[in-house]
């Protein structure tokens, strides 16, 4: 049986997904690949390659003498200045990246955009974006890209947006899988064409705060127990992933680690325009609610679940650490 052929390329990016992917666990990153006969060509860090060999490698692929099963880009598509491509030159080439990826998704089966740089256009697009930086085959929350809106690969497939900042390691080593074993198709990728094996959770399942959640006992800095959705700017009952059911590094999430989810799977979640830390809110009432039910609801349940709050996660909401645990049994007048 041949082996499904990778070839991993980087442009405007800071290598996260790559530093990622190497903390992959149970089975590592490169024992993932080898069980299921899943052959990296060349990637630009992990590569011994020199660039002599590493150009024949992309002759080879561009000349279809050498198989190119998977195109996977890290990083956003630099097409500046002024659409030339030359704020990303392909070492030894003389071309533009941009257009060595142009040739290389014609003949690669499936093309891949490794994290939401190489989707949608990223913390690289960012700004001005003074670097003309986009997505493979999206431009923020707008099709179109490098690619355009209509094109597919040559087994049928748009790019696959395995978006993240970074990615989970297992959502790549999963994907890379699904294809190799010719199981992965469109009814596999949601709306934005990332794979719906983790954008069919929300963040949000399995978060460690729930508890304070369900009685809106809220945190209001950032050492605080309590839920973050209120007042520190958590979008975890809005963000599509499975961060706190699959956890990073076997115990790892934002949430558990202290953080407020940021959504950094979706296309432009870095400009939320205001403050990461801060939820912004129209009369008292965060403007971004939880999207699995309708606004009224919530609102209303949200009132009763505040007047229910018992005096423990009251406190340990606004506290850095546990102060009444649930064995605790207090009786105590109601302020």
């Amino acid at each position: 049986m041949k082996p499904f052929n990778v070839l991993w390329l980087q442009s405007g990016g800071c290598g996260g997904c790559s530093m990622s992917v190497l903390n992959a666990e149970s089975p590592d990153f490169y024992s993932s690949l080898t069980q299921n006969n899943i052959n990296l060509l060349w990637h630009p860090s992990f590569s011994e390659a020199s660039t002599d060999e590493f150009l024949q490698l992309l002759d080879g692929i561009e000349n279809k003498q050498i198989q190119l099963d998977a195109l996977c880009l890290e990083g956003s598509v630099m097409m500046g200045p002024n659409g030339s491509g030359r704020f990303h030159m392909l070492s030894g080439t003389g071309r533009p990246m941009f257009r060595v990826l142009e040739s290389l998704a014609k003949v690669a089966h499936f093309t891949i955009g490794i994290g939401s740089c190489a989707a949608f256009g990223g913390i690289t697009m960012a700004g001005s974006n003074p670097g003309e930086a986009t997505g493979l085959q999206y431009e923020g929350k707008e099709s179109g890209g490098l690619l355009g809106t209509n094109w597919i690969s040559p087994d049928k497939l748009p790019v696959i947006n395995i978006a993240g900042c970074p990615t989970h390691p297992n959502w790549v080593i999963e994907t890379l899988i699904q294809l190799a074993m010719g199981e992965l198709n469109t009814e596999h990728l949601d709306s934005f064409n990332r794979p719906r094996s983790y954008t069919d959770h929300l963040v949000h399942h399995g978060c460690p705060r729930n508890e304070f959640y369900e009685y809106k006992a809220s945190a209001v800095q950032p050492s605080d127990q309590g839920c973050m959705m209120e007042h520190m700017g958590c979008l975890g009952t809005q963000a599509r992933a499975d961060c706190n059911t699959r956890l990073w590094n076997g115990e790892g999430s934002c949430l558990r680690g202290g953080y407020a989810c940021i959504n950094c799977t979706a296309a432009e979640f870095e400009e939320p325009g205001h403050c990461f830390t801060e939820t912004p809110k129209i009369a008292g009432i965060p403007v971004g609610l939880p999207t699995d039910m309708p606004k009224a609801w919530f609102i209303a349940l949200a009132s009763l679940a505040k007047a229910a709050t018992p005096k423990r996660l009251k406190v340990n909401a606004v506290s850095d650490q546990i102060k009444i645990s649930p064995g605790q049994h207090e009786t105590e007048k109601k302020s």
